[in-house]
């Protein structure tokens, strides 16, 4: 029956909200409907009552920060973008998951407007969440004076048992609780459902004691999934928090009022069906001949957050300009940092080095390289998980980011590459920071979702990978990288830069600084590397073309091209020399990069690697997948196929062939 007319203001609009979702689904003959149904007086308090934020302007700088980590529940969040006056038109919401839409099955940032961060995984959203609040954290230290809050907003993020069950949440709410990130307000949705059916089948735990544990403020609200006064108070009190992070534990019921399927797994993650649709809107109260039907009064009620936002918005710029007025330097170097350009002579002092500097491992290069810059990159934070002194990744101007001390630049992760990696997501998608991590190369297997979604999202962090071989020596199989360049050559929208010598390190960093539009991975080395004599080589520039002639050829056309990566690439200079001692005319190329050397012309592609020179020989401390696009069907590629072993490096890399003496033997085989 039709109760429109008899239904509170808020109440038609947690209707209008659940069943958009509803038809949204439905129409889509696919997605997740239950979170939503549930969920929606949360949202509806959360956007209308609560948060910080102008539909009219999604990037404002100081909005509130809204993560939905159980991303499968994307049409809550449609829903409430299109209510809100955000610039997402209600025939989106009807093309839900469908080809070219910008209501794709779970939110992806940068498509849909209002939408922070690109969720599906679970547990990276909240993950993600961490490192906006460490962003907003940071920078209100550093930027805030007295009576000017310039920066000083919230991060709120939606979870559900799904991220809690995974491990990723566990490093997430481990670390925020020690970081005491006070502003930093998590939502339980717990709806006792899973896709398998009850949460009793592998999930029992008591949450609230769990992060009492970690040391966050904690709201057990039980069963008021529907009381959106009790919400509110709550969201409010987690507000006022001022050394924790918070969590509220909100009792929601899934797929709710359902006749035939709240409270059941079937919901979860499949559309109702027409007839327990319309049975659903006969229990809301609602038409059940509309699809997609939003009351004059809730459109005119929801249509009020837009001038709220405006506004709170106005308020701020306000306060911002009286702010550049009394500070102008820290205003201009805000800007900047929001903006993300690099700032005029920020490479002015990156570091030259001599054969004479001694072997080299490209990690300290690497460290002498991020000191050279730090200081005129303020906004340049981050750090390693536990592994500083080994990745030379500390900013000696800087101490390390606590609660006390939350201006400082470096980052202690912790062993938590998951959240890490996320978190430096968050960073970026916070904006002001220009963030890295790292750790040994052979735990990007840990950091590898926050990488894969920073390829997505088109974030660029920076990824600072060390270790990166069986040059790692007596650590071992475990330790040492074998696979891990070609799975991460093979990602999308991924710049992986394995530099040869300090020098090209130093290009290294530059062309990671330098990439705005994903992230960059760089692979350093622990063993010391010759620093080669550039007086006849040349600029080691060429590292931000991807590849480039190291050593000439005596004559017009080389008989034979040796090519390698990073520390290899010593290797095949010590064969030039045999090779030209024999008469056999060689060419170096140092291929640092195949995803920057694809972006050149084709003819400087030609020039680096003449078509007409067929005898090419590769060579990499790696798995030899995809070299045969460099060497062609007639090169030969001397790699690793199997795992390393636990022994002196240079021990190892006789074992595997990869000396001067095999490439100068495979060479001469190959030109007869």
């Amino acid at each position: 029956m039709n109760r429109l007319n008899e239904m509170t203001i808020d109440e038609l609009c947690i209707q209008t909200i659940r069943t958009l979702s509803i038809d949204g689904v439905q129409k889509a003959n696919s997605g997740h409907p239950g979170a939503p149904m549930g969920l929606a007086p949360l949202a509806y308090v959360l956007f209308t009552k609560i948060m910080q934020h102008n539909p009219d302007n999604p990037h404002w700088f100081n909005r509130d920060r809204f993560v939905l980590s159980n991303g499968h529940a994307s049409m809550l969040l449609y829903s409430m973008l299109h209510l809100c006056g955000y610039d997402l038109p209600l025939d989106e919401l009807k093309q839900f998951r469908q080809w070219g839409s910008k209501t794709p099955g779970h939110p992806e940032a940068h498509l849909t407007a209002g939408v922070e961060t690109t969720t599906g995984p679970l547990g990276q959203g909240v993950m993600n969440s961490v490192g906006m609040a460490i962003a907003e954290a940071h920078l209100a230290a550093t930027y805030n004076r007295d009576g000017f809050d310039i920066v000083n907003h919230f991060t709120y993020a939606i979870c559900g048992d799904g991220d809690l069950m995974e491990g990723a949440s566990h490093e997430a709410a481990s670390l925020a609780g020690h970081l005491g990130l006070s502003r930093l307000i998590w939502i339980y949705d717990d709806n006792h459902i899973s896709i398998e059916g009850s949460t009793d089948l592998a999930f029992t735990e008591d949450v609230a004691k769990r992060f009492q544990g970690y040391n966050w403020h904690v709201q057990n609200l039980g069963e008021k999934g529907n009381d959106i006064a009790a919400i509110e108070k709550a969201l409010k009190r987690a507000q006022r928090e001022k050394n924790r992070p918070s969590l509220i534990l909100l009792r929601t019921h899934i797929g709710y009022g359902s006749p035939n399927m709240q409270d059941t797994s079937e919901v979860h993650g499949s559309p109702l069906g027409e007839e327990e649709v319309k049975l659903t809107k006969e229990y809301y109260g609602w038409p059940t001949d509309e699809t997609f039907f939003i009351p004059e009064k809730a459109a005119a009620h929801f249509a009020q957050t837009k001038q709220r936002g405006k506004g709170k918005q106005r308020g701020w710029m306000r306060k911002f300009n009286a702010y550049k007025k009394a500070f102008p330097e820290l205003a201009a170097q805000l800007n900047a940092a929001i903006s993300g350009k690099l700032p005029d002579g920020w490479d002015e002092k990156l570091p030259q080095f001599k054969p004479s500097d001694g072997a080299m491992a490209t990690r300290k290069a690497s460290g002498a390289v991020i000191n050279s810059f730090a200081d005129r990159i303020p906004w340049f934070v981050g750090g390693s998980a536990d592994l500083t002194p080994s990745t030379n990744t500390f900013i000696k101007s800087s101490g390390y980011f606590s609660k006390e001390t939350p201006a400082n630049r470096n980052i202690a992760w912790g062993v938590r590459e998951h959240v890490m990696a996320a978190a430096c997501n968050g960073l970026a998608l916070h904006g002001g920071i220009r963030p890295y991590g790292a750790t040994f190369f052979v735990f990007t297997d840990y950091a590898r979702p926050g990488i894969r979604l920073s390829a997505i999202m088109h974030l660029p962090v920076i990824y600072v990978m060390t270790h990166d071989s069986i040059g790692l020596g007596e650590d071992g199989p475990t330790h040492q990288p074998v696979e891990h360049l070609a799975s991460l050559r093979a990602m999308p929208n991924v710049t992986l830069i394995r530099p040869a010598d300090a020098n090209e390190t130093t290009f290294a960093w530059k062309a990671a600084l330098e990439n705005a539009n994903g992230p960059t991975i760089l692979v350093l080395t622990r063993q010391g590397l010759p620093v080669f004599d550039r007086s006849e080589l040349g600029s080691a520039d060429g590292v931000t073309m991807g590849a480039y002639i190291l050593a000439k050829e005596k004559g017009l056309k080389p008989a034979v091209i040796l090519i390698a990566s990073g520390s290899e690439v010593a290797i095949v200079m010590d064969a030039k020399k045999q090779l030209d001692d024999a008469g056999i005319d060689t060419r170096v190329v140092s291929m640092p990069s195949w995803e920057l050397f694809r972006m050149q012309s084709a003819k400087y592609q030609k020039e680096v690697l003449p078509p007409s020179v067929k005898a090419r020989v590769a060579l990499e401390a790696g798995s030899p997948m995809g070299w045969r696009d460099w060497v062609g069907e007639k090169g030969i590629i001397i790699g690793i196929d199997t795992f390393g072993a636990s022994a002196p490096y240079k021990e190892i890399y006789k074992h595997y062939g990869l000396t001067a003496e095999n490439v100068v033997g495979k060479v001469k085989a190959l030109v007869g």
